[in-house]
């Protein structure tokens, strides 16, 4: 049985460890705070064994070489970031599975946010973690790659089945719910969505991990496909949309 165990680092970071109970294996998804993370285990009782990176940011991998040192762990990344990374034992890249247990993680190129980005998709537990390239109600800024290339790695999560649960790497929602709203102000089930959030952001809950399948009806820039979005925001495509949207968010 997987057990996910989540909670807030940094300023406005989640970490995430992964445990398998069977194997007794567990997992850091990326590193933003190798105190926290160690804290983390030793409190649950979990001995980590594996780091799976999703990019190259310090607020993801930043710890990589602390928690290896201190657990002998190893450590999965992207093969297109790997050369800023540090500690890495071996590089991932669209297609390729990690695993814990004998459970399987199949590893998606998400690439936009930065070009070497991956998320990591279980689906015998319906849980997708995606880092920085897609959010409850937004999406990463696009730092390294261009418009056609962060679209199509929409269009791969997109596709993934709608009961995936959603892990991101940040609490942004609520401000992403307010750009959400200015961009598709006719949208009645991203408008509770919304006042769900601000409810939950009020008794500082936590708005992640979010249901793919509610991000595909709420979410502007997975919707870039959408004629209702295309004729608002212009571009004759999905990609011409989601440059449109991408922009206007950078700037909201």
């Amino acid at each position: 049985m997987l057990e996910i165990h989540q909670f807030p680092c940094l300023s406005d970071n989640y970490g995430y460890l992964l445990h398998d109970s069977e194997s007794g294996e567990t997992v850091c998804i990326d590193t933003p705070d190798a105190d926290e993370y160690l804290r983390q285990a030793a409190h649950k009782g979990w001995q980590i064994t594996q780091i799976w990176n999703t990019h190259w940011h310090p607020d993801h991998a930043g710890g990589n070489a602390a928690i290896k040192a201190a657990t002998g762990c190893r450590v999965t990344a992207p093969v297109g970031d790997a050369a800023k990374i540090e500690a890495v034992d071996r590089t991932v890249g669209q297609g390729d599975v990690a695993s814990i247990g004998d459970r399987q993680a199949f590893v998606i190129d998400v690439g936009g946010h930065t070009n070497g980005h991956i998320a990591y998709h279980l689906p015998g537990a319906s849980t997708a973690f995606v880092g920085d390239s897609l959010f409850a109600l937004g999406c990463g800024r696009m730092f390294e790659g261009t418009p056609e290339q962060f679209w199509a790695s929409l269009e791969r999560l997109k596709a993934l089945p709608g009961a995936t649960m959603i892990y991101c790497a940040h609490e942004y929602t609520a401000s992403n719910a307010r750009f959400a709203l200015h961009a598709d102000p006719d949208n009645a089930e991203l408008r509770t969505y919304a006042e769900e959030i601000t409810r939950r952001r009020d008794k500082s809950l936590p708005t992640v991990p979010a249901k793919l399948k509610r991000e595909l009806a709420t979410n502007p820039f997975l919707r870039a496909d959408d004629p209702m979005m295309q004729a608002r925001w212009g571009g004759g495509n999905a990609v011409e949309t989601f440059a449109a949207l991408r922009n206007a968010k950078d700037s909201f």
